[in-house]
């Protein structure tokens, strides 16, 4: 009885602001996804063999001869590709609106993401084709760039003194246990979020304008899952389901056959265009890494009293630039390193931090004059 009250005060009669749009629903896609993922992901787990001679012959296995493996294989692969959509939707929204001034919501919500990305990173590997191992190899030796403890952090990952058979059990084990983490924090997610409240398009809150989730946003955020997700899950999984995977990624992994261009998933691609933008190893493992860090700094340099930034056309114009930015990183991730595409890789990575560290912080100043100005003046 307790559990039924506790779901319907968090699902029902939690008071939700009234002038919420469709943006505000990707964080409940992203849960969808996430249970769909561990479904299948589960189901998966039932037949896959994690050592260097069976996992490829074992997903070939799960695909061509189980019963609907096919399905199960290409929503798990496909649905990650997906749930980064959501996830980058559900983070472009709160950039523009704001969203980081709840600080242990927007906290936990970062930690959310980073253990996507180790998660996604660990299953990209699983598969043992040409791509994957090449990938794990690279993103793995960039940890000995860490000072002092990086050639101890890459063996312990390794499993000895080179990518093999305790390499894939040990990814095998992490990308099993690591959703449950996932599921953890964004129970704490939703938690701080009804406990702080939910933000707005125009950033005032006010309990008079709130009302309860049930039945309007219950419905809304329904509608919006059936016209993002099963659009593209029937599209990527009986239409097109390689259109997320590298061709390279279906011959099998060999240590001496090195492909002629080696590239993550598409997901992590702005921040190996960072990565691949400094000319030295060091340097490069710090701005790709410092280019989700930042992220955590957004609430203190910064803090922005208003949320106007939607109805000006300056901030507008700006935020714009910057996910045009962002994109062109992405597309210059899957370049091979050389002229122009080096060059630009170091223009966009400047911009994509002076935007985030002075841009916004200039922008926090305006807001905040003006924020003095209205208190003065009422």
């Amino acid at each position: 009885m307790t559990i039924i009250k506790i779901l319907a005060a968090h699902l029902g009669y939690y008071p939700t602001p009234l002038n919420l749009t469709y943006a505000w629903g990707f964080g409940s896609i992203s849960g969808i996804i996430l249970v769909i993922q561990s479904a299948s992901g589960l189901l998966l787990a039932m037949h896959y063999t994690p050592d260097t001679f069976g996992a490829f012959t074992s997903v070939e296995h799960i695909q061509r001869e189980i019963i609907y493996g096919w399905l199960v294989r290409y929503t798990h692969s496909s649905g990650s590709s997906v749930f980064f959509i959501a996830v980058y939707s559900h983070i472009v929204r709160a950039l523009f609106y704001r969203s980081f001034r709840k600080i242990a919501l927007w906290y936990s919500g970062l930690i959310i993401f980073l253990l996507m990305m180790a998660t996604a990173f660990l299953g990209y590997v699983l598969p043992w084709g040409s791509m994957s191992y090449w990938g794990a190899t690279v993103i793995t030796n960039l940890f000995t760039a860490i000072p002092l403890i990086g050639d101890y952090l890459t063996a312990w990952l390794w499993g000895g003194f080179a990518i093999d058979t305790q390499t894939l059990k040990r990814f095998f084990a992490l990308h099993f246990v690591l959703p449950f983490g996932i599921m953890a924090v964004s129970g704490i997610h939703l938690i701080l979020l009804h406990e702080c409240g939910s933000s707005n398009p125009i950033g005032v809150c006010s309990d008079r304008d709130n009302i309860r989730f049930y039945p309007l946003y219950f419905y809304k955020d329904l509608f919006g899952v059936l016209c993002f997700l099963i659009p593209i899950y029937i599209w990527t999984i009986f239409f097109d389901p390689q259109c997320f995977m590298h061709c390279d990624n279906y011959i099998r992994a060999d240590s001496l056959v090195t492909p002629r261009h080696i590239q993550p998933e598409w997901y992590f691609l702005p921040f190996y265009a960072i990565l691949r933008a400094i000319p030295s190893k060091g340097g490069g493992v710090f701005f790709m890494f410092g280019s989700i860090i930042v992220f955590f700094f957004l609430p203190w340099i910064a803090p922005f009293k208003l949320c106007i930034g939607g109805y000006s056309k300056l901030w507008v114009s700006f935020f714009s630039t910057f996910l045009f930015n962002v994109l062109i990183l992405g597309i210059l991730g899957a370049r091979v390193v050389e002229e122009p595409y080096v060059l630009l890789s170091q223009f966009c990575t400047f911009y994509y931090f002076f935007y985030l560290l002075i841009i916004m912080p200039i922008f926090s100043m305006f807001e905040t004059l003006l924020f003095i100005k209205k208190k003065s003046n009422n």
